[in-house]
């Protein structure tokens, strides 16, 4: 670890709920959160959370109980986890988006003492709030929350003698069907990610930040709003991605800071912005995260901004920053950075031996923002974590001599067809590359002997005329005939989490539950 980086960590406050009331003293009247019809300074963010405090306790929840908030991005769900955090409860932030048999799943593994609904922004929030029987309460300046009865079978996890280390948030991770998996993420993890990643990318008082990606979402929750409450900036909360609005918040106000998904942004070029750019706005910093980012999607985004498009990498176990781009060392590919300060990285093969330099090799990540584990589950911690506080990200990663990373692809998403080794980043980087192709997504199939196919499920640009062999024809001058899709399947939209990623998993399903006669080659 670095010098600057333990300096850092010896820095950081106790609990997330420190970082708020820090600038409610020091600058009471700066901007904290913008959100439609609404505005607080940092002085009225912190009687709104004095306020959720005082409805938590009266809701008897304990430190150590988990909380679960089911909504979309909004000011009270701010209030909520900062007050929850100050408490030394659990907040287990959950997209009202899923279905109720996803988020009864989550509740039933975590045993919440309470469920929480912000209703004013999701109608899915509404709905799912009537199935467990909550009860409307209206707070001055929280407004309107629903609430489910107490209950009485959640046992208080221990609290940790020290806050920092003090489990802060239970992130469940994107799933598809079956077994949760929360990831325990303490107060030190998330803040060490919001101080680090916000520094390198130089966020300041004055900035304006767009807060679209969910709260549910550590890539939401640490990297964008602690990030942007840590340097005292300002948080512009949207509820749901569009394109427009995404607009508006650029051209009508002010925003200098802008964090999303390659999904969103490939929406953005699709959307008919009638001759709109970014070219004389405040914007000062764009950045891509949380799926891969294909060389022809940064090309045409820069394009539109002329600025560069910033990438990096991270998972929910790392809170999540792994490594990104630095802005006064903008690339040209679609490497993911440099690993940030303060954490160890080793590329290891499957004996787990440090890879020759420059080979590709499974990514090993140690430091203050690895996680302290998955609640309930020793087994699927002890296989995620190495000997020594490693943490095995299951990615493929290889390191260029000057120390930027290249993420090859997924161990557990490998196609080996025939032998030959097939990674679905590099397959989805080519199709992408069709100028009439909004995003992809290839998956294996398994078929007879052992052996896979390479299915690759296609969102076509709308208005735009796309035919699997006209297709097959542009991948062949651009792939190995090995890499090249046995079938391709086109289809409206793909399925995708809250945060615009990719379902895999349900593709992965689909693929395989697809009888041979529809999915015949070239279709």
């Amino acid at each position: 670890m670095s010098q600057t980086s333990a300096v850092l960590l010896t820095e950081l406050p106790d609990r997330l709920s420190d970082v708020p009331r820090r600038w409610a003293r020091q600058s009471p009247l700066a901007p904290a959160v913008l959100a439609p019809g609404l505005a607080w300074n940092y002085q009225q963010l912190a009687h709104a959370i004095d306020q959720a405090q005082a409805f938590l306790t009266q809701l008897e929840v304990r430190p150590g109980d988990r909380v679960m908030v089911v909504g979309e991005n909004c000011a009270a769900q701010v209030a909520l986890l900062f007050a929850l955090a100050s408490m030394d409860a659990w907040s287990v932030n959950i997209n009202a988006r899923l279905s109720a048999g996803e988020i009864g799943n989550i509740y039933s593994h975590c045993a919440a003492r309470r469920v929480i609904f912000t209703t004013a922004v999701s109608a899915e929030a509404s709905a799912h709030a009537l199935r467990f029987d909550a009860q409307e309460h209206r707070l001055p300046l929280l407004g309107p929350l629903m609430v489910s009865p107490q209950n009485e079978n959640c046992t208080a996890e221990p609290v940790a003698a020290s806050g920092s280390e003090q489990v802060a948030a239970l992130i469940y991770t994107t799933g598809t069907t079956g077994h949760p998996k929360g990831v325990m993420l303490t107060h030190r993890n998330l803040l060490f990610i919001a101080a680090v990643s916000g520094q390198l990318r130089g966020v300041q008082p004055n900035d304006r930040v767009y807060g679209v990606l969910p709260m549910s979402h550590v890539y939401g929750l640490a990297s964008v709003l602690l990030g942007t409450f840590y340097a005292g900036a300002c948080l512009l909360v949207e509820a749901r991605y569009s394109p427009q609005a995404m607009i508006s918040a650029i051209r009508d106000h002010g925003l200098t800071m802008l964090q999303g998904v390659p999904a969103m942004y490939a929406r953005l070029l699709d959307f008919d912005r009638q001759g709109w750019t970014a070219a004389g706005s405040a914007l000062r910093f764009i950045y891509a995260g949380g799926s891969p980012l294909d060389q022809t999607l940064k090309n045409n985004v820069e394009a539109l901004f002329g600025q560069p498009l910033h990438n990096g990498y991270g998972m929910t176990e790392t809170s999540p920053t792994i490594s990104q781009t630095r802005p006064g060392q903008p690339r040209q590919d679609t490497s993911v950075g440099t690993p940030i300060p303060g954490i160890e990285i080793r590329l290891v093969d499957a004996a787990g031996v440090d890879v020759v330099p420059g080979e590709p090799g499974e990514l090993w990540v140690r430091g203050p923002n690895v996680m302290q584990g998955y609640y309930r589950e020793a087994e699927l911690t002890a296989q995620t974590m190495r000997q020594g506080g490693w943490l095995n990200t299951g990615d493929v990663a290889r390191q260029a001599p000057d120390g930027a990373l290249f993420i090859v692809g997924r161990t557990k998403e490998l196609i080996i067809r025939s032998g030959f080794n097939v990674y679905p980043v590099e397959v989805e980087a080519a199709i992408n590359a069709h100028p009439a192709v909004t995003q992809s997504a290839v998956v294996g199939r398994s078929v007879a002997d052992g052996n896979e196919e390479v299915v690759a499920f296609v969102e076509a640009t709308p208005g735009q005329a796309l035919e699997a062999a006209g297709l097959r024809q542009f991948l062949a001058q651009r792939l190995s005939p090995y890499k090249l899709p046995n079938t391709i399947v086109f289809m409206p939209t793909l399925p995708a989490a809250a945060t615009g990623k990719i379902l895999k998993g349900q593709l992965q399903q689909l693929a395989q539950r697809m009888d041979q006669e529809f999915l015949t080659p070239g279709q």
